[in-house]
């Protein structure tokens, strides 16, 4: 696949995406992840000063004191990460073992009696801590003294545990990243399908196995199925039209050279047997290439049309050696037939007896006393004499598209330009070379 592949601009879209898609949904719930843990933490902290306030006393002779701190074990435990302080307004201070000779920097401001407060405080070791405080009034006799109770956490727990978190979820995404963009892939794969039968099926056409497309396609590719259909129903009937036009051309051609050639009879009967040849040699070139048109337009209607056809080899090589071996050229050649028997050629009959028919006439004419017809191990087939051949230079001039190849003189070597046409039709080619006889060897074989 190239950066001009649709399904590669498809794949990369989709898998680019996802990859945004999952980024996104990572950081978001990583997020949620660590304000989950949040809340959690700050749950537990309002737990623990619930506890704390209820332990809170002031003895006789008006110190505070905390008779039953929260039970937490990491409370005893220096610098563990979790905290208690409590202070009243005459500079009293209680704190937990845990945050050994440091205080929590509580700012100073007004909260209403039973307020909770969330905040968070640089604490202990540069420590990032996240406070839950509230204001009580204990009774001490007739009097009421207002205290301020706080808890803290360490907030190293919540980020260890959003990394944690961020690390698992990076692996569960990256996994459900590949599963997504081969099931991209898949998806993509099996959407474009139907552009890949559009492709076969114009490449069906192409080779004449098939005339439409199928219009067994999914709704979308339908229209362009319908117009590629219309297009090649235009082409046929503009192709039959042509061929109508051509062949009126050339049967309204044949009545006049018919009288030319009465003419010419006449003038011989007469005596002026010179003009009577010229005539007759006009004539004849004329006709020659009448027939040529007529073959032309015959070929644009047959093998330019992708019917579907299919020629046993073997029966029209003996039925075209059956008629040359009758002629005057023929009876002295010996025709040998190399063609596994049921052989076939995708050429319309009618058309590879025009080849075959040109490519024998043609080395009947020049054959000194053999001529070999042999099946290609490619799919083509060659036809092979002991004439006088053709030379490397003058074939590579005979080959080329719109050259004449009857320039040696009769015989026409028009045959040979109306095999081209007829091969070119069905995307065949001829080739000519020498053959192992010592005369011309004519490949006619499948691909331009």
């Amino acid at each position: 696949m190239t950066g001009r592949s649709l399904r590669l601009r498809l794949i990369a879209g989709g898998a680019a995406a996802i990859l945004i898609a999952l980024s996104i949904a990572g950081v978001g719930l990583t997020v949620l992840f660590e304000r989950h843990v949040t809340r959690n933490v700050t749950d537990d902290l309002e737990l623990h000063l619930k506890q704390l306030l209820s332990g809170i006393a002031i003895s006789a002779d008006g110190q505070l004191a905390v008779t039953r701190p929260p039970v937490d074990p990491r409370f005893a435990d220096p610098l563990s990460g979790l905290y208690w302080q409590v202070s009243d307004d005459r500079g009293g201070l209680v704190r937990s073992r845990s945050l050994w000779d440091a205080t929590l920097p509580l700012a100073v401001d007004q909260i209403a009696q039973g307020e909770v407060h969330l905040h968070e405080l640089p604490g202990p070791g540069g420590a990032r801590l996240l406070v839950v405080e509230r204001r009580a009034l204990l009774a001490v006799g007739d009097k009421t003294v207002p205290v301020r109770a706080a808890v803290a956490v360490d907030l190293a727990r919540v980020s260890a545990a959003g990394a944690a978190f961020a690390r698992d979820l990076m692996i569960a995404l990256g996994i459900l990243g590949l599963v997504l963009a081969l099931a991209t892939s898949v998806q993509v794969l099996l959407g474009l399908r139907p552009l890949d039968r559009l492709r076969s099926g114009v490449a069906r056409i192409r080779s004449g196995e098939s005339r439409r497309l199928q219009v067994d396609v999914p709704v979308e590719v339908l229209p362009l199925v319908e117009e590629v259909n219309g297009l090649l129903d235009a082409r046929d009937r503009e192709i039959e039209r042509s061929r109508g036009r051509a062949a009126d051309l050339a049967h309204g051609l044949k009545t006049p050279l018919a009288a030319l050639l009465a003419d010419a009879e006449r003038l011989r009967e007469r005596g002026e047997l010179d003009l009577a040849r010229d005539i007759e040699a006009v004539g004849e070139a004329m006709s020659r290439h009448v027939d040529r048109e007529l073959a032309r337009a015959r070929v644009q209607g047959s093998g330019s049309r992708g019917t579907a056809t299919a020629t046993e080899l073997e029966p029209l090589l003996r039925s075209l050696v059956a008629i040359l071996a009758r002629t005057p050229d023929g009876q002295r050649i010996s025709f040998e037939i190399a063609v596994p028997e049921g052989t076939k050629l995708p050429l319309a009959r009618t058309d590879l007896a025009e080849v075959l028919g040109n490519l024998l006439d043609n080395a009947t004419r020049h054959a000194r006393a053999r001529i070999r017809i042999a099946f290609c191990p490619d799919g083509g087939v060659a036809v092979e004499d002991d004439g006088p051949g053709i030379a490397a230079t003058q074939r590579l001039k005979v080959t080329e598209r719109g050259m004449r190849l009857d320039q040696r003189g009769e015989g026409a070597g028009l045959g040979l330009a109306i095999v081209q046409e007829v091969l070119e039709a069905y995307g065949w080619r001829l080739e000519l070379g020498t053959s192992e006889l010592g005369g011309l060897k004519a490949i006619c074989r499948p691909g331009n």
